[in-house]
């Protein structure tokens, strides 16, 4: 088998190192898959930038989820067989050929799906539906914020939205991605870059203010969206995506991290609000079952067309170092993917 490690913190173009290796063998409630796509994920940036701090010690392999076949079946395996074709959830080492996984976290896919739109499925909109559905509730005319809307969470979250009939507003950075938030229904799409989008969503909010905020990208941002939560508003905290290419200036990091500002509970006891943290990684160690409900309930939409992952790059495993270079600048729009030859 292959395994793409990183094996070093920086620029993506000296951070990999493909390593071939014994295929591994399941243990007992485990499962071994012959991986056809592995995806990738924003965290997986962070983690090779040094941000990250769940990620393993350097060496090591990154990689949330995986598309692909069962190919051994431990004792104890009675769900899924060999030959089946699944999505799986690997919290870290899915940059290999052949994965061991908990067969607690693996989902059977129909043999038509397409592996981009199977992996995104698997991790980015699992986390949207986890976020979206069990940690907060939407309701039908909702006012709701999603920050970076045209990336893989943000296009669930979207989508999730829509479907509970939402009145949305999306930021992203770009001309085309805008685009694509039009396309996808989005009712207020915000370029965060050329606007203040805080301004933009406060004429129309007004003192009313937004339900439900989805934060992604952390540091005066956070605090921005904070701020237009209106009484008995949530706000969803999913990542820290402007902390990137601010590694080796540790000052300017420590900027980002302390532009979330410092919170007292009374101010959400007198405004009634509320601040979530998800970290699937967390619910994956302690309440697996909880990240399989998900993944059932996203891949149960898709089947019957409620839900469509985009996806928005797919390259070669021996690109890797491409494929982290175009995750990084934020380019994608929607899941990237790698694909392993059989």
């Amino acid at each position: 088998m292959k395994s793409i490690y990183l094996v070093r913190y920086g620029s993506s173009d000296q951070a990999f190192e493909i390593r071939e290796e014994e295929d591994p063998f399941p243990r007992e409630g485990e499962v071994t898959l012959r991986v056809e796509a592995s995806g990738l994920n924003f965290a997986d940036v962070l983690a090779r930038l040094g941000l990250y701090q769940d990620a393993p010690k350097i060496p090591c392999v990154l990689g949330y989820e995986v598309v692909g076949r069962i190919d051994r079946v431990g004792s104890g395996v009675e769900r899924v067989r060999a030959g089946d074709r699944v999505t799986a959830f690997t919290r870290f080492g899915g940059y290999a050929s052949h994965v061991v996984v908990d067969s607690r976290a693996v989902v059977s896919i129909p043999e038509d799906m397409d592996a981009g739109v199977a992996a995104a499925l698997a991790t980015q909109y699992c986390t949207a539906w986890y976020a979206a559905e069990e940690m907060v509730r939407l309701h039908k005319g909702d006012h709701v914020l999603i920050q970076a809307a045209a990336g893989g969470v943000g296009i669930a979250l979207v989508q999730i939205a829509k479907r509970r009939g939402c009145i949305i507003f999306g930021t992203a950075g770009s001309k085309s991605k805008l685009e694509v938030l039009e396309e996808m229904g989005v009712d207020y799409p915000i370029n965060y870059r050329d606007h203040n989008f805080a301004a933009e969503i406060n004429k129309i909010c007004g003192d009313q203010g937004l339900d439900v905020v989805f934060e992604s990208l952390g540091g005066k941002m956070f605090k921005k969206s904070l701020d237009l939560l209106g009484s008995g508003g949530r706000i969803v905290t999913l990542g820290v995506a402007q902390i990137v290419g601010k590694r080796g200036n540790i000052f300017r990091s420590l900027k980002t991290v302390l532009g979330f500002g410092l919170f007292h509970p009374v101010r959400f006891l007198l405004k009634s609000q509320s601040m979530i943290g998800v970290n699937m990684l967390r619910i994956a160690d302690h309440h697996p079952e909880i990240l399989q409900r998900c993944q059932k309930n996203v891949m149960d939409l898709a089947r019957q067309g409620e839900l469509s992952p985009k996806v928005g790059g797919i390259f070669p495993a021996e690109q890797i170092s491409q494929a982290h270079e175009f995750l990084g600048m934020r380019k994608s729009i929607g899941k990237v993917i790698l694909k392993w030859t059989p």
